[in-house]
Parts: C-alpha cells; structure tokens; sequence
C-alpha cells in the first residue's frame, strides 16, 4: 500500500492522473524530499511493473484513482519501496488482497510445491487459478524467468 501512497503523491499534488516524468520525480525529490532523482526514477519503473503507472510518450499515467489514496501526513516512504517485487510476491500480495491471509496462502503454496515437484512461482500461480485469481502477468513472467 505504501508503494501505491507514494505513486499517489505527485498526482494528488498536482491535481491530475497524468503527468510528465519530469514533474513527477521533481514532486517526489524536491517538493517532497522523499527520493533522491535517481531514487524517483527508479520508482517510476517498480511502479510501472506493478501496474500502478502506464507511460504515454513523456506522460506517466495513474491506472488508479489518485484522489482515493489518503496519504497521512506522517508518511514518509520507505527505500524498501524501490525494489522489485519477485514473481511469487506479486502472487501472494495478489491472494491476500482476494482474502486469503498470508499465513494460509505461503503454507498451502510450499505444501502445493512439494507435492507437484515445481518452483514456488509455479506452486503459487497454480494456487491463485484455483481460486479464480488472474495472474496470467506473473504467469508469463515466471515464463520467461525460466527462458533467461
């Protein structure tokens, strides 16, 4: 959810769901003092691996509602934020958000994975089919993964 307040940010401060890159990471950097440029950056691409922004030419695009994010005015991001999320987290964050809590899903994943012989991305896409959760994102990126 954090990743989410942060992309929120600049959008809500502008008062827009589209924007340069440019006024983005300078909303972020300087007007916030949050990341450093290069930080804002790369913020820009976790972002947009997780679905949260889309580009248009030199436009980041919001593919949610920025105005519906409340961002408490102690928030301050964490770097944590920066890193990509590995194809099983995206699944597993996906579970909890369909209401599975973590607990369950991790253990009934491992118990899958040991069963069937797979890789835990595998063990966990399966899961999330079975209970009807569309991952076909993570299930070509695990694809490919497997292809480097």
């Amino acid at each position: 959810m954090s990743l989410r307040i942060a992309v929120a940010a600049p959008f809500q401060q502008n008062g827009r769901e589209r924007m340069r890159e440019s006024e983005f990471v300078v909303a972020l950097s300087l007007d916030r003092d949050w990341f450093s440029p290069d930080q804002a950056k790369r913020l820009v691409d976790v972002a947009s691996g997780q679905g949260l922004l889309s580009h248009e030419d030199e436009t980041l695009v919001a593919e949610f509602d920025p105005a519906t994010i409340e961002i408490p005015d102690e928030f301050q991001p964490d770097e944590s934020l920066l890193q990509e999320q590995s194809t099983f987290e995206k699944v597993l964050d996906k579970l909890v958000a369909h209401g599975t809590t973590k607990q369950t899903a991790v253990a009934e994943i491992n118990e899958l994975q040991q069963e069937a012989g797979i890789s835990v991305e595998a063990a966990a896409i399966v899961y999330a089919r079975r209970k009807g959760i569309d991952v076909s994102g993570e299930a070509e990126e695990a694809l490919e993964d497997l292809k480097a």
